[in-house]
């Protein structure tokens, strides 16, 4: 044994430490092309419901907030949490879950269970939630990510008896606590751009499915009153406890809001609104859309809050991290 190996071994016995060789290819970073970049999910055209419903979904009429980014989802969460029968987790970004067939072979053998890479996907999804679900002992599952308004149609087939609530805001709001979230990362314009992106795809989805519609101002004005319109629309009793909430669980960046204000395990008021002429040009037309802004007489701002150009230079569909 060398002197080397002895001093080392002595110095674990006594410290817990130990000395290794420095090793500098060890300590560079890998190169963008090296690190792992997500897996694409099942194309659009393998996705479709349920084969046999009964045994392919676990999870029963799961709840979807539809909502941009920094639109009070959070907040809702928490107050749906606060419900003995709901169970509102964190963002769990379940759209981004893929499957991959790492064979031809396995490929192969799904098929001929009649699976598809995006069945594969669903019942993952589907599984997720229901684990968190029963470890809740909670009747309904409450999922909150804003990204989930771009695979609106998607999340429809998987559960086509999911309940949607879309939550709204006001469009200028929405922007500059985008804008204050990040500073670093965007401009107050280019956080407007971004969040629009959110703002078109809940659009999309709230013309497409089914479902009860709550504006955050009226869910911190009279938080009570809102409470009980959800309550009636998902089929549970209310619950005053809703409206103290307490500390939520899980207080992190990228998984809800993380500021001040959601850390008070209340509902606390909301901003004021923002004057007419403060409304960046850009938003104008989805504030009409959403009724913040009257219709001007003979405009289709309705229309062009759905099909204006989006000029971000992010994906269509993706999600921007906090």
């Amino acid at each position: 044994m060398s002197w080397k190996r002895k001093v080392n071994e002595a110095l674990v016995e006594f410290t817990g430490y130990q000395i290794t060789r420095y090793r500098p290819e060890q300590s560079r970073p890998r190169p963008a092309a090296a690190r792992a970049t997500p897996a694409p999910t099942a194309p659009p055209e393998q996705v479709r419901p349920p084969a046999d419903p009964e045994h392919d979904r676990l999870v029963k009429s799961p709840i979807f907030i539809m909502s941009p980014v920094r639109s009070g989802s959070t907040l809702l969460r928490a107050m749906l949490n606060a419900h003995s029968m709901l169970h509102a987790p964190h963002e769990l970004h379940i759209r981004r879950l893929t499957v991959q067939f790492g064979t031809n072979l396995a490929e192969k053998a799904m098929a001929a269970l009649g699976h598809n890479q995006a069945d594969l996907e669903h019942l993952l999804w589907d599984r997720v939630l229901h684990r968190e679900l029963a470890r809740s002992g909670k009747k309904y599952i409450v999922e909150k990510t804003p990204a989930n308004a771009f695979a609106y149609q998607r999340i429809a087939t998987c559960w086509p008896d999911a309940k949607y609530i879309f939550l709204l805001r006001h469009p200028a709001s929405i922007a500059q606590s985008w804008y204050e979230a990040s500073p670093d990362k965007r401009t107050p314009e280019e956080a407007a751009e971004d969040a629009l992106r959110y703002m078109r795809a809940v659009n999309r989805a709230r013309k497409a499915l089914q479902g009860l519609t709550v504006r955050y101002e009226d869910l911190t004005a009279d938080p009570e009153a809102e409470a009980k319109r959800i309550c009636e629309f998902l089929g549970v009793p209310y619950e005053p406890g809703m409206l103290e909430y307490g500390m939520p669980d899980v207080i992190v960046k990228g998984l809800g809001d993380w500021k001040e204000k959601i850390r008070a395990g209340k509902v606390l008021p909301g901003r004021e609104l923002p004057k007419p002429d403060e409304i960046p040009e850009l938003l104008r037309p989805m504030c009409v859309a959403w009724g913040y802004l009257p219709k001007e007489k003979g405009g289709s701002a309705g229309q062009s809050a759905e099909t204006g150009t989006d000029t971000s230079t992010e994906k269509p569909d993706q999600e921007t991290p906090a």
